[in-house]
């Protein structure tokens, strides 16, 4: 019991934004990060899409998402929704 504790303890979570809805229960997320450039130092904005597992259909366009590695779901799919961190704003909502 210990080992799979540790094990699911190590797994890597990251939050993106969701980008599309490629399907039922599939988004792809979007994780921007920045690393130096190996010579001039200077900092590269870069992205990577994930094909994510999302199990309710809950999330949306422009959500953040918090993600969490999992073992492969399709040909794709690695990752897995854990929560929506941050609702998209939608335009033109009346305050209710």
């Amino acid at each position: 019991m210990s080992d799979e504790s540790q094990t699911r303890a190590s797994r890597k979570d990251l939050v993106g934004e969701v980008t599309s809805r490629s399907g039922d229960k599939t988004i792809k997320v979007t994780y921007f990060y920045k690393i130096p450039h190996p010579l001039y130092g200077k900092e590269i904005k870069r992205k990577t899409v994930f094909h994510v597992h999302d199990e309710k259909n809950e999330c949306k366009l422009g959500d953040k998402v918090e993600i969490m590695e999992t073992r492969p779901l399709s040909k794709l799919k690695r990752w897995r929704v854990v929560r929506i961190v941050e609702a998209a704003k939608v335009v033109g909502e009346a305050n209710v």
